[in-house]
């Protein structure tokens, strides 16, 4: 075929000379279709070896403007595809890309794969989707208190350019600004426009719910008249049943092979099945054990997939098939992230991983982006983890004997010698429970007091009898996990759907991990791009220490997987700047690292009245953290302020024994004045905050979970204490790795990582207060750090003007009680 047919003049006088210069040899380029159907632009990205042209796939997934055809020479003249030909030709047609070769000339062409012809991208109207937002609009008109607010229409408008532009957005907005009206507008506007699916993506389950239950009905119902938009709530894999595996476990209860408890826990989950449930765990009526939930719920690799005899009424499958027609999926980032590193990792852009393909992202609560990637690459196991997969292996409770493998060796022929190998691998597995002991407790002993060890080259003589212990259990590990594969090799064809035989292929996967983690400790010295650490917990059961593996740089992952391959990201949070400035976030987060995407950022304040509704109160005479009398200042100006304020307090701590030792001092005081006092740690977090927005006079002493996501307007809150300036401790691991790597390349690990962090942590804790425009109350500042360090500027100006007062604590115990019962916060 004629080249002319496919391509633009400009096209083929540029492709021509291209391959002149190169000699006439080989030249590979990406190619664009203008409205008429041609070839209107093309860049050459390659020259002279068929290794460059085997990259084309992998550098077209990642290149912004996706090309629409790939194009390259034959200097034969020879224009059939070579078998590399059709392979590159067929992985870019499963992303819609078409394939051409060319001869020198530019004159004929050969036509591979036709490309797709791209649909015409409707561009958002931002005037008319910012009129819905304004007195008498569409979404206005459905909110019951309509106030209009500048910041929220010109965080809007940057929005509607993010999409419009193919861009990546960083907003900060203020509490009050209404940042979820502010993306959604444009987010549902441009699914329909478009008919693309669109993720948004958060890091509590409070905003996924309140964003799927209120926020996108509201939208979706102004939009009503323009068409229907499906929205699904899709949470992880883990939180939703497996008829298969209840199933399964319900015939190990019939054989004798559980407990009765376990039995009842199983019967009840199987009763709610059946009542017509969704599957998800959060809709059980009552909590089942973790040990429980963990045997039944649905996991990727115990999928049978179409081989499984209840495909036809998979929760999980019925919830990809809501997914599948949606345009709105409301995600955690714990999920999203796990969707993008599949793609990356090869399972490509335009197919279903873990969510169906997409290409524009929301993520609010982006502040928490660097800590939820990191949580999600690491990974760790402990005494507890490992018992419990060798437990589903084989135990013996009451003289009886369980488990997986006696399972597998009922499937096994009886010349296998089955019942001999099931019983010398339940001797390794009881070997294996004592080392792991011994192991645990050797951890113990190296963590301490300080609850954590990192392993250094200036610490390994600490760790050093840990050495033997880890490649120990590696040893051991490996031959039973040796051991038991020889045993699912000798199940026959008919045995090899048994679910025990996915179960414990899923086993040895795990502990084939726990092996890898053993053999990073044991080669850390190599893992320069990780933090290899131990970390000490207390339960119920005890004290047990878990081994870790975790990055220190994450932000060019986050490039990779997030900000390079998708059209649009945006990112919003109430605390995503420092001094008014994006630099620590966008590079923490690795949105400063895409340089060569269009960025956009704004910042907009919050329009709640501080100025006049907030008292900002720092005792003048509040000694520094590091001086003798700071615990006991901080036991007695918690009880006094708690009490002057009759509750309705929130208490913000940097550790538990702080958190222990203020609550151990004023609680008593407080509860003669018939304060309700509340301490984290006596209940989950989800009935705690239940408790404390129902007692208006209570108050809530908490840490860290707590400087963040809760949200009590009214008078249920009153009055924030923050103890101490939130930051991290140096000695947390990962943390002391992070600031370690910046000082390598030069930087400053205080001003660059340790204060930014804080004053983030510090600008949540202070949004605790103000949830409502009518809210009034004072925040207290105990550290005498914000006045009398030099850096405790940042902090004040990193919050909004309020009143203040900067007194000795007599005076601004004074204060308080003044401004919070005088009308509207009297000036005191």
């Amino acid at each position: 075929m004629q080249a002319n047919k496919r391509f633009s003049r400009e096209v083929i006088r540029y492709l021509r000379g291209e391959i002149r210069e190169a000699g006439g040899n080989e030249v590979y380029a990406f190619g664009w279709l203008d409205e008429q159907g041609l070839v209107g632009r093309a860049e050459v990205q390659a020259r002279g070896n068929e290794g460059a042209v085997l990259a084309l796939p992998e550098r077209q997934e990642a290149f912004g403007d996706a090309p629409d055809v790939l194009i390259h020479n034959h200097p034969s003249g020879f224009l059939v595809p070579s078998d590399n030909d059709l392979a590159i030709a067929g992985r870019a047609a499963e992303a819609g890309i078409g394939s051409f070769i060319i001869d020198n000339e530019a004159a004929e062409l050969y036509a591979v794969v036709e490309p797709t012809r791209r649909r015409k991208v409707r561009k958002l109207d931002a005037e008319a989707i910012s009129a819905s937002l304004e007195e008498g609009g569409a979404v206005a008109a459905r909110l019951e208190a309509f106030e209009l607010r500048p910041s929220q229409l010109g965080l809007m408008r940057l929005i509607i350019r993010g999409f419009n532009e193919d861009a990546l957005v960083a907003a900060e907005a203020g509490t009050g600004v209404g940042k979820s009206f502010a993306y959604l507008l444009p987010a549902l506007n441009y699914a329909l426009d478009n008919d693309e699916r669109i993720v948004i993506s958060t890091a509590t389950i409070n905003l996924q719910q309140q964003l799927y239950d209120k926020d996108i009905p509201l939208v979706a119902a102004a939009l009503a008249g323009r068409g229907e938009i499906k929205a699904v709530l899709v949470k992880g894999r883990g939180n939703y049943l497996c008829r298969r595996r209840l199933h399964d476990a319900l015939r190990e209860v019939e054989a004798g092979l559980l407990e009765d408890e376990e039995f009842h826990a199983l019967r009840a989950i199987n009763d709610w099945a059946e009542s017509g449930a969704a599957g998800s765990r959060s809709d059980l009526p009552f909590m089942p054990p973790e040990t429980i939930w963990s045997r039944v719920c649905s996991e990727s690799d115990l999928c049978m997939g179409m081989r499984c005899p209840e495909r036809e009424r998979c929760f999980f499958l019925a919830l990809r098939r809501e997914c599948s027609g949606a345009r709105i999926l409301v995600v955690n980032h714990h999920l999203l992230f796990a969707d993008l590193a599949a793609r990356d990792r090869g399972a490509g852009y335009d197919a279903t991983v873990v969510l169906p393909p997409y290409r524009r992202v929301v993520i609010d609560e982006a502040h928490t982006v660097e800590d939820s990637v990191t949580s999600f690459l690491s990974e760790s196991f402990s005494r507890l983890s490992l018992g419990r997969a060798l437990g589903r292996l084989y135990r013996v409770r009451r003289s009886q004997r369980r488990g997986l493998l006696l399972r597998l060796a009922g499937l096994l022929p009886a010349s296998f010698g089955a019942e001999a190998q099931a019983e010398e691998a339940g001797a390794e597995i009881e070997k294996l429970r004592a080392f792991s002991g011994e192991l645990d407790g050797e951890a113990l002993d190296i963590c301490r007091e300080e609850g954590a060890f990192r392993l250094t080259p200036a610490r390994e003589a600490l760790f050093g009898g840990l050495v033997s212990r880890l490649a120990g259990l590696r040893r051991q590990l490996s031959s039973l996990a040796e051991r038991i594969r020889l045993m699912v090799e000798g199940v026959s064809p008919d045995g090899e759907e048994d679910p025990a035989v996915w179960e414990i292929k899923s086993i040895l996967r795990r502990l084939d991990a726990v092996m890898g983690v053993c053999s990073a400790f044991l080669e850390y010295r190599e893992r320069d791009r990780e933090v290899l650490w131990l970390e000490r917990h207390q339960g119920a059961s005890g004290n047990w220490a878990e081994f870790h593996l975790t990055p220190i740089d994450v932000a060019p992952r986050l490039k990779e997987i997030l900000f390079e391959p998708n059209r649009t990201v945006v990112c919003v949070s109430a605390t995503l700047t420092v001094g008014g400035r994006f630099d620590h976030w966008g590079g923490r987060s690795g949105f400063n690292l895409a340089r060569d995407r269009e960025a956009l950022s704004g910042v907009y304040p919050s329009p709640f009245p501080y100025a006049s509704s907030v008292l900002l109160a720092v005792p003048s005479d509040a000694p520094l953290p590091e001086e003798a009398p700071f615990r006991s200042f901080v036991d007695q100006a918690v009880g006094a302020l708690a009490g002057s304020s009759g509750g309705s307090a929130l208490v913000l701590f940097t550790s538990y024994e702080a958190l222990r030792s203020s609550w151990a001092a004023a609680s008593p005081g407080l509860e003669r004045q018939g304060i309700r006092c509340l301490k984290q740690g006596d209940d989950d977090r989800g009935r705690l905050l239940k408790t404390f927005l129902e007692d208006e006079s209570s108050v809530l002493f908490a840490t860290h979970s707590f400087w963040e996501g809760v949200d009590a307007p009214g008078d249920t809150l009153r009055l924030v204490i923050l103890c101490r300036l939130p930051f991290k401790s140096p000695g947390d691991p990962v943390f002391e790795a992070r600031c370690e790597a910046l000082e390598k390349q030069g930087g400053n690990a205080f001003m660059d990582l340790s204060l930014p962090e804080s004053v983030i942590k510090f600008k949540q804790g202070f949004g605790r207060l103000m949830r409502r425009s009518s809210d009034h109350g004072v925040v207290a500042v105990l550290d005498g750090r914000i006045l009398k360090k030099r850096y405790g500027s940042f902090f004040l100006r990193s919050i909004p003007e309020t009143r203040r007062s900067f007194a000795e604590f007599s005076g601004v115990l004074r204060d308080t009680e003044n401004f919070l019962f005088s009308r509207r916060g009297a000036a005191p």
